[in-house]
């Protein structure tokens, strides 16, 4: 993994955010441990992913719209050289796109491209990152069947934090290329972006 300074001087565009030393070094330590999950906030609530599939937290930045793209995918940035698709994940949850403000930022993660062993690298919009927090299985609680905002599909587990409950997102699901590619094609109903 890159160090934080590596990631600032070969980002021209994007600014590399921290937001507490100790969500940095848990990214940049590449030792992470599937208990440990990157919090972070769409809206008022606080979901989480596993950092093993984070690579980097960027600063919100211009993106150029893609036409003829669902909804919730609000455009591609340039990553050093790479285009990166970025997903906004409030418009994912059928939650309406996100609203840009200060602490809006791109959390950068790699998941299963479907074709084999291929890495795709994709963007997710969030409001807010919080933090690297440790969540022992004893505290991970199964998936909800019903009575959630988002599909149940798109949730690994609900995790208890500090006396608080965080969902935890299963990523290759929610990020699915297949399903983005489909509802790009309008194969699959448009709401369901």
């Amino acid at each position: 993994m890159n160090t934080a300074a590596n990631m600032a001087a070969s980002v021209s565009v994007n600014k590399v955010v921290t937001y507490g030393s100790s969500a940095m070094m848990a990214l940049q330590s590449g030792a992470a441990l599937p208990s440990q999950f990157l919090t972070f906030m769409l809206g008022e609530d606080p979901y989480a992913v596993g950092i093993l599939h984070i690579k980097e937290i960027i600063e919100y930045g211009a993106l150029a719209a893609v036409p003829m793209m669902p909804p919730c995918v609000r455009g591609v940035i340039n990553l050093r050289g790479a285009v990166v698709p970025v997903m906004d994940l409030s418009a994912r949850f059928e939650r309406g796109p996100s609203v840009i403000g200060k602490r809006s930022c791109i959390v950068i993660v790699e998941v299963d491209g479907g074709a084999g062993d291929n890495k795709q690298v994709l963007g997710m919009l969030v409001d807010a990152v919080n933090a690297v927090v440790e969540i022992a299985a004893g505290d991970i609680e199964p998936a909800p069947a019903f009575g959630t905002r988002i599909r149940p599909d798109f949730i690994a587990g609900i995790g208890k934090v500090n006396g608080k409950f965080v969902i935890l997102l299963d990523i290759e699901h929610v990020l699915s290329s297949e399903e983005i590619v489909e509802l790009a094609r309008g194969t699959v109903a448009m709401h369901h972006c």
